[in-house]
């Protein structure tokens, strides 16, 4: 069984038509469409592609970046099919990884996607440091300030239950019990 996966790009709608003759030139059965860009989370028609597979099906794709929104995305999705017996042919490349070629080439996808994905970790870490070297510190503001912080602690010594404190500061009792947790670590 050959089920397919073209994906329609939102600014060129004749480009779905190209898609869907070359599929049906490669003899696929069943074609499932997005109409979304490839950048979105959802992708309604691979996810019903992908449910209606199964072990020693096809699934055919025009070109790699068809399947994922990013290197990481496709490799990770590649994987996933060859680990439910889904063999993934990509027409644009002749790659088949029911082939040993087409293996190897999904391995060396493989390799490249935790490359840019370290060099990624690499760049955001670098790019910290140096916001922190500059002074600045990343997340949302505190709820409370320094002086907040002890008059809250004084209450919760004072008796004061922890729900009675935070309606007292107009802040959530978790964000109490937080301060309180922290005071009582140092």
């Amino acid at each position: 069984m050959s089920s397919t996966h073209p994906r329609q790009e939102p600014h060129d709608p004749q480009h779905l038509d190209a898609q869907r003759a070359a599929l049906e030139a490669a003899g696929c059965e069943r074609v499932f469409t997005d109409t979304i860009s490839g950048a979105r989370s959802t992708r309604p028609g691979l996810d019903a592609a992908r449910s209606y597979l199964r072990d020693g099906d096809s699934l055919v794709v025009t070109r790699l970046d068809r399947l994922g929104r990013s290197m990481r995305d496709t490799v990770n999705t590649a994987a996933e099919l060859n680990e439910e017996g889904v063999r993934l042919v990509l027409l644009d490349m002749g790659l088949d990884t029911a082939t040993r070629e087409g293996r190897l080439m999904v391995g060396i996808l493989s390799a490249l996607a935790q490359q840019e994905l370290e060099t990624i970790r690499e760049r955001t870490r670098v790019g910290l440091e140096h916001a922190r070297a500059q002074g600045r510190v990343g997340g949302r503001p505190p709820k409370m300030d320094a002086a907040a912080r002890a008059a809250a602690l004084a209450a919760l010594r004072g008796g004061l239950s922890v729900t009675d404190v935070a309606a007292l500061h107009g802040v959530s009792r978790w964000t109490i019990t937080r301060i309180r947790d922290a005071a009582t670590e140092d």
